[in-house]
């Protein structure tokens, strides 16, 4: 073997074990499913069906309602969490304030809490006897206590919470981490130059945190139409499926209504499909093209 063979075939060998484990445990369940999503019915009791799962989206009024939850979710949830963690990082970054290091880890630490346990904590806090409601009527904001969980409009107003509670740190960590390799002296020669504070955040921070700006919007974008986890354990989809999110209906046809993996997999490659649409999206309103 040449010198150049010897070499590729160590590179290989080295990674080899990880592109196993990868195409076994990523892209083989990934084509499995897509091949799935043809059929219906359950185990090895699974008949071809063609196209009639995804014709059957048009038709599904549950379908159709947790892809509009989802799309609330997505359309309110993400701008705030993102401008609150490009606001909250501008803070952090100032070398006048004391205190950082604290105010870092608090900030982020609901982002490595447990998803369930912090959930729960959500709904009794926003229960109609709960935490929030005694503290808003003893302030005399409101006179009668608001039903988070049970109302349609104040159940999703509680998951919005929730989510930007936990996932707005974890998205300033990246700001944070932008900002402290912006040249100084970039902020020196605009104050020179007679430009304000609000003047230096809209010229110079915002256009250098552009990339970042993109990752955090499709990351975040990707979550939010994954979302489970806060809608199963604050209010179980309800009331009447005014919170269900399409992740949410995944489980409910593999697992609580007649299961049909197949019709779940077609809603899965929907997730699929939003996911590239909207990552396209942004890429082109980000004016990257690469």
């Amino acid at each position: 073997m040449n010198i150049r063979a010897r070499t590729n075939a160590v590179g290989w060998s080295f990674i080899a074990l990880a592109v196993i484990m990868i195409c076994i445990f990523y892209f083989y369940p990934m084509v499995r499913a897509l091949m799935l999503s043809f059929q219906s019915g359950t185990g090895t009791n699974l008949s071809y069906v063609g196209i009639d799962n995804y014709a059957r989206l048009l038709t599904d009024n549950t379908f159709k309602t947790a892809l509009f939850n989802t799309f609330i979710y997505l359309i309110i949830q993400v701008p705030v969490m993102i401008i609150l963690a490009i606001f909250i990082s501008v803070l952090l970054n100032d070398p006048k304030l004391k205190f950082k290091g604290f105010f870092r880890t608090a900030i982020f630490l609901p982002a490595v809490t447990s998803l369930v346990a912090y959930s729960i904590i959500f709904k009794y806090l926003f229960a109609g006897d709960g935490l929030v409601n005694m503290l808003l009527m003893n302030l005399h904001i409101i006179q009668t206590p608001i039903q988070w969980i049970t109302d349609p409009f104040w159940a999703k107003v509680t998951i919005i919470i929730a989510i930007t509670w936990r996932w707005t740190g974890y998205n300033m960590i990246f700001y944070l981490s932008a900002l402290q390799n912006i040249d100084n002296s970039i902020y020196e020669a605009a104050r020179i130059d007679g430009a304000n504070a609000f003047t230096q955040f809209t010229k110079i921070t915002v256009p250098l945190l552009k990339p970042i700006i993109l990752f955090t919007s499709i990351t975040s974008t990707i979550g939010t139409l994954q979302l489970f986890d806060e809608v199963m354990n604050i209010t179980q989809g309800g009331p009447g499926n005014a919170t269900m999110t399409l992740s949410q209906y995944i489980y409910y046809l593999s697992f609580r209504y007649t299961p049909d993996f197949g019709y779940a997999a077609t809603v899965s490659y929907a997730i699929v499909i939003l996911i590239v649409i909207f990552s396209i999206l942004q890429f082109r309103l980000a004016g990257d093209r690469k």
